[in-house]
């Protein structure tokens, strides 16, 4: 059976690699940059007095209706089927740290399902700011205690104003699209390494 899987794995990671659209993980515009801790990447910028960092976790990042039919694709591919775009759209925490406060603004901002991939709509952002508090600067827990604003039930004018703050540092729509291929590069390369450590461990006798 061991053998059967080893073998499976091999040939998985072979197409795979070959549907492989980045060799490199791709570049974000706007000078921002990327440390990658396994499935957590980072992208960093400093601009005028502050710095701005984005946060995100590639795991559990693709939308679930998507996961199945990668599981039906992915087991039984027909040659001339087209295998559908697996995009990674990531739940992504932004912090903005001014360097003259012990406070941090965080936004936790995410993809709506139902708003990714509609192409043409020029005025609706591709993501949306879920949740707003402070955090103390440097602290890796933040406070339960601290104040959160859920945006739900926020005025309009307010949560406009919040989008365009990260607008003015770089977090716009431009941003958003790049963030999903990269954070879809790098899910993509960690499948792969997945694989390959899976086949390791099913050989190992």
């Amino acid at each position: 059976g061991d053998k059967a899987f080893a073998e499976f794995l091999t040939d998985e990671i072979k197409e795979e690699r070959k549907i492989q659209k980045h060799k490199a993980l791709p570049a974000m515009s706007g000078g921002w940059e990327l440390q990658v801790h396994g499935t957590e990447a980072k992208l960093l910028r400093k601009v005028a007095g502050e710095k701005i960092t984005v946060t995100f976790n590639i795991n559990n990042s693709i939308p679930p209706s998507v996961e199945e039919e990668e599981e039906e694709t992915r087991g039984q591919q027909k040659p001339d089927e087209q295998e559908p775009d697996i995009t990674s759209t990531p739940n992504f925490v932004v912090e903005v740290i001014k360097d003259d406060t012990k406070q941090t603004l965080v936004l936790d901002c995410h993809y709506p399902e139902d708003e990714v991939g509609q192409e043409g709509e020029d005025e609706s952002d591709i993501f949306t700011i879920r949740e707003v508090s402070f955090q103390p600067t440097g602290e890796s827990d933040w406070k339960e205690t601290n104040y959160t604003l859920n945006t739900d039930s926020l005025d309009w004018a307010l949560y406009d104003h919040l989008m365009d703050f990260l607008a003015d540092r770089g977090v716009d729509n431009t941003f958003a699209d790049e963030l999903i291929e990269l954070s879809t590069a790098l899910e993509h390369q960690e499948y792969i390494k997945f694989l390959e450590d899976l086949k390791s461990f099913v050989k190992c006798q």
